[in-house]
């Protein structure tokens, strides 16, 4: 019998097939490099540092536990390569104790600490074989002294010269684009139904759509008109942008513009990485007169040119040895590219700046962790000799542009999790920060989870909307966060009006130990990367959440150790029962809730809202799925074969309109597999 697939199956196996040459290139780039150690030093080789049977123990133990984010070879996934010159030059200055801490303490992912003690040796043996160490007849048992012995110098210096520093700026083939639009008129309006030009759909942040072609009595009818295979492996948490009919998307080295309503691709950029590549993930473009703009996991700010893709201008505003590193999705006004560093959990000390839209120049930045001397410097108390930061940005913005006020959602403290280190608020953490656009200057805030001990990341700060509450004309900002619960603020007057729970939520204020506490949500809980729809005409507000409750577990005060650019948490983090998925429709004039859907697996997919009456959401299962706006119930499903992560967008091209979403690219935390693939709908025609 003949195999047959479907045409999105196919594409989704061509997409494998393509992404694992790729990493088989990519295998064998190592182990060159390592062959080209050769011999070592001899001091090196006299000091044997693990045993070849512990090695052996240790691949299979990397295969099962850290492979997927780290890679087969330890080349490098969607978390660092850990061999080869640059990661051996890392950690000759680091030192290989703080590596093996490191190590223990915050793999694998989500369960922290979760192996025992021989496991971790074991892998760390297999990592020192990988990078050119000598075995011997001892096992390593993770003592200072074997530590101590362990000649990262002599390796890097073996395995080649150092990497060069990283250039400031990068200029491109041109500093005009060919291109053009959108402009700022367009970017501003809110009546725009053919194009999805912001992250989160306008400035407001609505992620809703005018266009009603598509509707609750034909929507059974959809089908996949075409798929984009990014053709690499890796994350995929973008939100696609489409504007005058071309789609442009992300993954964390490639930037891709293709035909909205056929797929081609019509130019494509791949980012050379200067510098350590912290975190790679990307959340997509921003696009304004002819520019795309994106952040990259090495820290640089890239602009490309949206007719041809060819490198503007890039500028590296983010410091990855510091721990800082670009995954949010910019905002452009007028002509500033808004944009923070994620690295909360490396202590990195953070702000949200503005850059000149041609070529990167620096304009004004708020730090969100004030420095001495600023406003709110004294809400940070830490205990003498605890280093403290935090406040990164890893999410989408929102704008009033008739006020011209910035809404930033700001993340957490570090040490993560043990606040009595770090007594005070920690302002501006977890806290809704709204900032003149123009000039960076603060005009107010609203702290959520103030010293928060927890890892319960403010994530969100949209939908922009209007609406009577208790009796009242009331303009609100919708903020969510990784605590489970929708607050509705006024930004005229900053009052709390109601919160909403939208998980589970236990042992809240359940103080943490080191034996442990279980609390909910856990660190991967909550809302994540996505936020609200808000449909006026059901005045509801559709969020996706993650039900997942973790194990807290303090370190030892005396064993907190802070190495530059590194995790940092103060204590483990361990999943505490299987992980589900909720989409809860939330009242925006009461705060009630009007129907919730249940995932098997947790939602971190956007959810669009459609003049349709449709609200369109993503599943970790694979399934793209329609839910009646009004009701909640199902529409549409269709299977993509990948978990379901990133952005969906609903546009027009030539009169009709389509839906997209993007599928596959998870992560060891986020379960989903699949490579990551775009999915266009439309009804036949």
């Amino acid at each position: 019998m003949t195999d047959t697939f479907d045409r999105p199956t196919q594409c989704l196996l061509n997409a494998g097939a393509l992404g694992m040459r790729h990493r088989q290139r990519r295998s064998l780039a190592i182990v060159l490099v390592l062959a080209a150690i050769g011999p070592l030093q001899a001091s090196a080789q006299n000091r044997p540092a693990y045993s070849a049977e512990q090695a052996l123990r240790g691949r299979r133990i990397f295969g099962a536990y850290c492979a997927t984010c780290h890679g087969a070879e330890l080349e490098g996934a969607v978390g660092p390569a850990l061999a080869g010159t640059a990661f051996l030059n890392q950690w000759s200055t680091k030192g290989a104790g703080n590596l093996y801490r490191l190590i223990r303490t915050s793999m694998p992912k989500p369960a922290v600490g979760s192996l025992s003690a021989a496991a971790y040796a074991d892998v760390f043996a297999y990592i020192l074989q990988r990078n050119g160490l000598t075995a011997g007849p001892r096992a390593f048992d993770g003592s200072t002294a074997m530590l101590a012995a362990m000649p990262f110098a002599t390796l890097a210096a073996a395995s080649g010269p150092a990497p060069a520093a990283a250039p400031e700026f990068i200029a491109g083939v041109r500093l005009t684009p060919l291109g053009s639009g959108p402009a700022q008129a367009d970017l501003t309006s809110t009546t725009d139904s053919a194009n999805w030009l912001y992250h989160t759909g306008t400035y407001a942040g609505t992620r809703y759509s005018p266009l009603a072609e598509i509707n609750a009595t034909n929507v059974s009818s959809l089908r996949v008109v075409c798929a984009y295979q990014v053709g690499v492996l890796g994350t995929f948490y973008a939100g696609p942008i489409i504007d005058r009919g071309v789609m442009y998307l992300t993954t964390t080295r490639v930037t891709a513009a293709i035909d909205a309503a056929t797929c081609r691709e019509r130019w494509r950029h791949v980012w050379e990485p200067r510098d350590r590549m912290i975190w790679p993930n990307n959340r997509g473009v921003a696009i304004k007169d002819g520019y795309v703009v994106r952040g990259t996991a090495d820290g640089y700010l890239v602009a490309l040119d949206a007719k041809d893709g060819k490198l503007l201008w890039a500028r590296q505003v983010a410091k990855p040895a510091e721990g800082e590193t670009i995954t949010m999705p910019p905002l452009i006004f007028e002509d500033l590219v808004l944009i923070g560093p994620a690295g909360s959990e490396n202590k990195i000390q953070g702000w949200i700046g503005a850059f000149r839209l041609s070529d990167g120049t620096p304009v004004w930045r708020f730090n969100t962790v004030p420095r001495p001397g600023e406003p709110a410097a004294e809400t940070w108390t830490p205990i003498k000799g605890v280093a403290v930061g935090g406040g990164s940005i890893w999410t989408p913005l929102s704008l009033d542009v008739a006020r011209a006020e910035l809404y930033v959602p700001v993340t957490n403290p570090a040490p993560d999790l043990p606040a009595h280190l770090r007594p005070g608020k920690n302002l501006y953490t977890n806290a809704v920060v709204a900032l003149d656009v123009r000039h960076g200057t603060l005009r107010w805030y609203d702290q959520l989870v103030p010293s928060d001990f927890h890892d319960w990341d403010l994530t969100q700060v949209s939908p922009l909307v209007s609406a009577r509450v208790a009796g009242k004309d009331r303009n609100l900002v919708i903020t969510n966060g990784k605590d489970g619960l929708l607050h509705a603020l006024d930004r005229d007057t900053h009052e709390r009006l109601y919160e909403t729970e939208v998980t589970t939520r236990r042992n809240a204020a359940a103080p943490l130990t080191r034996a442990g506490t279980v609390a909910c949500p856990g660190a991967l809980g909550g809302v994540q990367w996505n936020g609200p729809a808000y449909h006026p005409g059901t005045g509801l507000l559709y969020v996706p959440a993650v039900d997942w409750c973790f194990r807290y577990a303090l370190d030892a005060d005396d064993s907190l150790r802070y190495v530059p650019g590194e995790n940092y948490m103060g204590g483990t983090t361990q999943p505490a029962g299987p992980p589900q998925g909720w989409l809860t429709a939330v009242d925006v004039t009461t705060g009630a809730v009007r129907w919730r859907y249940h995932s098997a697996l947790p939602m971190v997919a956007a959810a669009t809202a459609t003049a349709g009456g449709l609200v369109f959401a993503g599943e970790q299962t694979g399934d793209f799925i329609a839910l009646d706006a009004a009701t909640g119930a199902e529409r549409f499903r269709f299977y993509t074969g990948g978990g379901l992560f990133g952005g969906s967008a609903s546009y027009a091209v030539n009169g009709h309109q389509y839906i997209a979403t993007t599928s596959g690219g998870g992560a060891m935390t986020f379960p989903g597999g699949g490579a990551p693939t775009i999915f266009v709908f439309s009804l036949p025609r």
